[in-house]
């Protein structure tokens, strides 16, 4: 099989079948904020009040999964009011604040809904989603935008073609989206 009908795993590759089975899969999305919903910026005023870019595309990709009965949440290490008012924003009902070992956090979490890791998927950017990064991609999807350190693209399914802050969470919930979807019926000869 070449490597153009498969989703690249660090040096494994999946075949489209267990890509699509992996993604049909998906109940949880789950993403970092600071580097995948945000370009890694961070502005301060006089007053010292934080400020960060969202992408609004990336909001459409929280709403596609919705559609599609697949729940998204955020996980951070951050205590950002920001994180907070955009989770809020996108009626988010897992956000996980101030986290320090995300793999633990998404394990309880999956404990919590009833859910395994091979039916979440998971987008990061940094050294501190590695862990969970390299988890989920034993059995779900993950995924990095472009702009995530090397060795965080070398461990996930997809590497986005976009960076951080511009459309990253889209593109990786449109992919899930995509392979999610029953491949097209094959064309039958016609018969006289």
């Amino acid at each position: 099989m070449t490597s153009a009908r498969r989703a690249r795993l660090g040096k494994v590759a999946l075949a489209p079948a267990e890509l699509a089975r992996r993604a049909r899969a998906v109940r949880l999305v789950l993403t970092d904020s600071d580097g995948v919903l945000t370009d890694t910026g961070v502005y301060y005023s006089e007053r010292g009040e934080e400020l960060k870019r969202f992408s609004i595309r990336d909001g459409m990709g929280v709403e596609r999964l919705r559609l599609a009965g697949v729940e998204t949440g955020i996980v951070t290490g951050e205590l950002s009011p920001s994180v907070v008012r955009r989770a809020e924003k996108l009626a988010l009902r897992h956000v996980l604040l101030g986290v320090k070992d995300k793999l633990s956090a998404v394990r309880g979490l999956c404990a919590e809904r009833g859910l395994g890791l091979d039916e979440v998927a998971y987008i990061g950017d940094d050294v501190n989603d590695l862990a969970v990064l390299s988890e989920i991609s034993r059995r779900g999807l993950t995924a990095s935008p472009s702009d995530a350190l090397p060795s965080v693209r070398a461990v996930v399914t997809h590497v986005c073609a976009a960076p951080g802050g511009h459309g990253a969470f889209r593109e990786f919930a449109e992919w899930i989206l995509d392979h999610r979807a029953p491949p097209p019926a094959s064309r039958r000869s016609r018969q006289t």
